[in-house]
């Protein structure tokens, strides 16, 4: 019978991935974490491919159990981990026992944590990914009693009771800071705004309840950018990141379950780094855009690549001194 990861108290919890990536040409969504940085140094921590499965845990509290010893990585916004009872950290590897519960509780400072187990776990996919799709019903939200399969089962590597940790690895850990600055270069609609283009940085949004996966609706007290211009915009295609500017009282920027074609002016586009910071934007919360230019935008990027690259390095070295045993497509 295969080894599985059963879930105990489910909050609200989905497997992802990094989503359907060059699948825009054919109407789909790309879909995936909403955090990507914050998924991605979860597998790496894991010694997993980037795009293996992981579970992607929304505000609620989460609880699961594996049937055989594991290796965990949690990583995302500040939260209370436990193994039965006893602190762990984020950000790091943790061995787990079989029969042991791992919880994860108060989930702060931010919206989304990520779970990765060493291997990963079964999944379905849907054109490449198994990212959920609420348009099309894949994907659903797991419930309690829910086992998932695991790839690869792992020695326990610490000890049951003095609990030193084994792994200093460094892992890149973002800000979350009390107020989310986002990045964002020039949209395709830059010049139509005129002047007022210049309030989207001088201003502080505040997250509505309204908002989701597929975007974030912002308001504010202050005046809102405006059009100086009068044209019809037809609708086209619009990436992942479009900050778009409605007729009415808000803004809305487009996150990764977005539809790929819209019809309202484009002010701004977020960048890479800048919509891993956005997926841990909570209802509620204040943030405030930070115009970068292209340049910019790619050497932020880089940077946190690289350091995702140099962290695998350091998971690899680390796994081989301790035998463990590093996944196929690790």
């Amino acid at each position: 019978m295969a080894d599985t990861l059963t879930v105990r108290t489910a909050g609200i919890a989905t497997v992802q991935d990094l989503g359907r990536v060059g699948r825009s040409r054919h109407g789909l969504p790309a879909g995936g974490a909403l955090d990507q940085h914050s998924a991605r140094v979860a597998n790496v921590l894991c010694g997993n491919d980037e795009t293996a499965p992981l579970l992607e845990l929304t505000a609620l509290d989460f609880a699961c159990t594996p049937s055989s010893d594991v290796l965990i990585a949690v990583t995302g916004a500040p939260a209370r981990l436990t193994v039965d009872g006893t602190a762990r950290p984020q950000w790091e590897p943790v061995s787990v026992r079989a029969g042991e519960t791992v919880r994860v509780t108060g989930i702060r400072l931010g919206l989304r944590v990520y779970l990765a187990v060493l291997g990963s776990f079964e999944a379905d996919y849907l054109q490449g990914s198994c990212a959920p799709d609420t348009v099309l019903g894949f994907g659903p939200v797991l419930r309690p009693g829910d086992a998932l399969t695991l790839r690869t089962a792992c020695p326990p590597l610490d000890h049951p009771y003095s609990r030193i940790p084994l792994f200093r690895l460094h892992a890149p850990v973002p800000p979350f800071p009390a107020e989310r600055i986002i990045d964002v270069t020039d949209g395709p609609d830059r010049a139509e705004f005129g002047d007022s283009a210049a309030r989207l940085f001088g201003t502080p949004f505040t997250v509505s309840p309204q908002s989701n996966h597929i975007g974030l609706r912002l308001r504010t007290e202050a005046p809102l950018p405006r059009r100086v211009t009068s044209g019809e915009v037809l609708s086209r295609g619009v990436p992942v990141g479009a900050v778009e500017v409605p007729a009415g009282d808000e803004l809305l920027v487009l996150h990764r379950g977005r539809g790929v074609t819209a019809g309202y002016p484009v002010l701004a586009v977020v960048t890479a780094t800048g919509l891993s910071a956005l997926g841990q934007a909570r209802p509620g919360e204040t943030l405030r855009f930070r115009h970068r230019t292209l340049a910019q935008a790619v050497t932020a990027h880089r940077a946190q690549r690289l350091a995702i690259d140099a962290l695998r390095t350091r998971v690899r070295t680390a796994f081989g001194t301790l035998r463990i045993p590093v996944p196929a497509d690790g």
